[in-house]
């Protein structure tokens, strides 16, 4: 049974209709923005764009995790992501941070934000007990492997099945520390540990992912996996980043992640009125 809300130790979000989680991005080296929100007014600017176009989830991050990245430390993480977080949080915003390393997790919790958004699955234990502590809500993420390493070569027993296995056993280690179900959403990652065709496979069978209930969250926005069918540059891949997030709600996605806000955001409103005139028939 889906659960009708995700919950935090602030507030909740309701699931009736799908949520909007905006990237904010402050490293210099997105694969996609780098540098263009990692400072004061590129910070303010874009928390601005978010409250005008209604985006429901704020998601910042201060390590670049695109294939073959190297990572920074904790410290200089902590550095990047705190004057955003404190920035979103004060002005209402729900805020999420993308992180791996538990002391810019509870750093980040401790400056007022509702969520973290573990790439690496919560496979440290550390990072589940500071989720647990806060009570925050947290996103589950399936990658095979670490981002350096995770597009060479990568290879599934069955994929659906190993995907869906490392995010029910993450979400049982988190429920058993703690972690209330209801503070749970899972995320097959796109792009994270996948080839091309091992992608498509996930949007197209993105219902396997909620048999438990938790909320589904979809984040294509501008990757490769876009790239290779339609030839564009990340900054021109907007019409199919688009096109992938609607069959992700089709199919069942309660979150869709994205950098493009004003023209998601309309997407959104056209398919919750698809879905009103009975388009839910599909999915």
């Amino acid at each position: 049974m889906k659960h009708p809300i995700l919950s935090s130790y602030k507030k909740d979000l309701k699931l009736e209709d799908p949520l909007l989680m905006g990237i904010l991005n402050v490293t210099p080296d997105s694969f996609s923005d780098g540098g263009i929100f990692n400072n004061a007014d590129g910070i303010v600017g874009r928390v601005d764009e978010f409250l005008a176009y209604g985006v429901d989830i704020a998601d910042i991050g201060g390590e670049s995790t695109r294939p073959g990245s190297g990572g920074v430390d904790a410290e200089e993480e902590i550095r990047r992501v705190l004057p955003a977080v404190a920035h979103a949080s004060a002005s209402g915003l729900y805020v999420s941070v993308d992180t791996s390393k538990y002391r810019v997790a509870d750093e980040a919790l401790r400056a007022g934000a509702d969520m973290i958004n573990d790439v690496a699955g919560f496979r440290d234990p550390s990072m589940i007990k500071v989720c647990a502590d806060y009570g925050c809500s947290v996103c589950i993420m399936h990658m095979l492997g670490e981002p350096g390493t995770m597009q060479a070569n990568p290879v599934y027993d069955s994929l659906l099945d190993d995907v869906r296995e490392f995010l029910y056993d993450a979400a049982d280690r988190c429920v058993r520390a703690g972690i209330k179900t209801s503070s749970i959403c899972v995320d097959p990652g796109f792009g994270f540990g996948k080839t091309v065709e091992d992608n498509y496979k996930l949007l197209a069978n993105l219902e396997f992912f909620k048999a438990e209930g938790f909320p589904v969250l979809a984040g294509m926005s501008r990757k490769s996996m876009i790239g290779a069918v339609t030839g564009k540059p990340a900054d021109k891949r907007l019409a199919g980043s688009i096109a992938a997030h609607t069959l992700a709600l089709v199919m069942g996605a309660d979150i869709i992640r994205v950098h493009d806000i004003d023209e998601s955001r309309d997407m959104l409103k056209v398919f919750k009125m698809f879905s009103g005139a009975g388009g839910k028939c599909l999915k």
